[in-house]
């Protein structure tokens, strides 16, 4: 008896957990599940490349070539991605600011492991939500315990040395360095896919929120995560948008929530001018990816803020500045040459335009209403059919 009223329980529990944690419309992916044959192949897709994830081996921080300034293998470290060695000097040093252009030298630490190990997360997670295989979930858990659980292999949590400079503010970690673990947003998403697994077991779950909520102290309480908080561009955006699911995955739901209520004044009010523009994005050389970028991130903050009662995406201020007006002056650059964007945009034009066209499709599967995106969904989107958005958001219209 003791055993089924714990079990009750932790069902309740989850019940209540993934209420407000979907950045997905979990309703419309079970009727796309009844569905599957309409879908073949995507969902072939998916199964292939879950199949692949199958034969990788875990990844770690410990497994990196460079360590961080501690000294410490299980503390995570990244290079800052447009800063580049100095040619001027024999040792390269202070490295040197190229906005847009990405150092290769990435590779060398953890920026790239960490995305890839929640991308293989995220794959196995929803090749299992959709086949009922238990070897995806089994894999799935794999990496997470290595990732986050085991001693040996674990990440520290926290980002003291994420996007360091060589040469630069004794290589310490940069707060921009925070949004490195955005990846951690689909992934805690992911991980409700797998809540009917054996091997997402009660252990396993409690380990990863108890590392979270950890991880969200540490934002809160450094002085990375402080200046960060503070910024004025995407920066905050996503610091918000992380710090709303660490705590709605951690059970503090309270905390989630006073975010989300304060997020159209620190955020809207500050970063969207009455015509839509950004123009803390609008000055970099990738103007175009920065508003976008930013713009996504909010809609994964309203998503959640949303089912905690908190609708603060068809907000407008008193001197109309909203969500939906920065989103549509973007849309109005949709299918236009780069040369009639104002600003610059030094490469990945027509991938930010599908990119666009992906975001609309995103919102009009949670908000049908907003049926004015649809013209440019058809008209502009270039779908194929095997593409795995379709077995989140379901087709767009051809």
């Amino acid at each position: 008896m003791k055993k089924i009223s714990a079990l009750v329980l932790f069902l309740m529990f989850f019940c209540l957990e993934s209420k407000a944690q979907w950045l997905w419309d979990v309703k419309k992916m079970q009727e796309i599940k009844r569905q599957i044959k309409n879908y073949t192949p995507a969902y072939k897709k998916l199964i292939s490349d879950a199949d692949q994830e199958l034969k990788k081996e875990p990844y770690s921080v410990t497994y990196k070539k460079g360590i961080a300034p501690s000294g410490v293998k299980n503390d995570y470290v990244s290079l800052s991605r447009y800063w580049w060695p100095n040619p001027e000097t024999t040792d390269k040093l202070p490295y040197i600011y190229k906005d847009g252009q990405s150092n290769p030298e990435l590779n060398e630490y953890d920026r790239n492991t960490l995305g890839k190990m929640c991308a293989s997360v995220n794959t196995l997670a929803l090749a299992y939500f959709y086949s009922g295989n238990e070897k995806y979930a089994k894999k799935a858990s794999e990496f997470l315990q290595v990732w986050f659980m085991d001693p040996a292999t674990k990440m520290n949590p926290h980002l003291e040395y994420a996007q360091f400079i060589p040469g630069r503010d004794g290589s310490k970690g940069r707060p921009e360095g925070l949004i490195d673990s955005y990846s951690f947003v689909d992934m805690l998403n992911s991980l409700q896919l797998m809540k009917g697994s054996k091997y997402y077991t009660k252990e396993l779950h409690s380990g990863l929120q108890q590392w979270f909520s950890a991880l969200a102290q540490w934002f809160q309480t450094s002085s990375q995560g402080i200046r960060e908080e503070a910024a004025k561009n995407n920066h905050a955006t996503s610091y918000d948008s992380q710090m709303m699911v660490f705590y709605l995955f951690a059970g503090e739901e309270a905390k989630a929530k006073a975010i989300a209520e304060a997020f159209p004044k620190k955020r809207i009010d500050t970063q969207i001018e009455p015509d839509g523009k950004q123009p803390h994005e609008l000055r970099r050389t990738l103007s175009y990816h920065y508003s976008l970028y930013n713009l996504a991130h909010m809609f994964d903050a309203g998503v959640m803020s949303k089912a905690l009662g908190v609708d603060f995406l068809n907000y407008v201020s008193a001197d109309g500045k909203s969500f939906y007006k920065a989103l549509d002056y973007l849309v109005g650059y949709v299918g236009k040459e780069l040369q009639d964007w104002p600003y610059q945009q030094i490469s990945g034009w027509e991938e930010k335009q599908q990119e666009t066209c992906l975001n609309l499709l995103k919102i009009v599967s949670f908000f049908p209403e907003k049926q004015q995106y649809q013209e440019v969904i058809k008209k502009h989107f270039k779908f194929e059919g095997n593409e795995r958005f379709v077995l989140y958001y379901g087709k767009p219209i051809e």
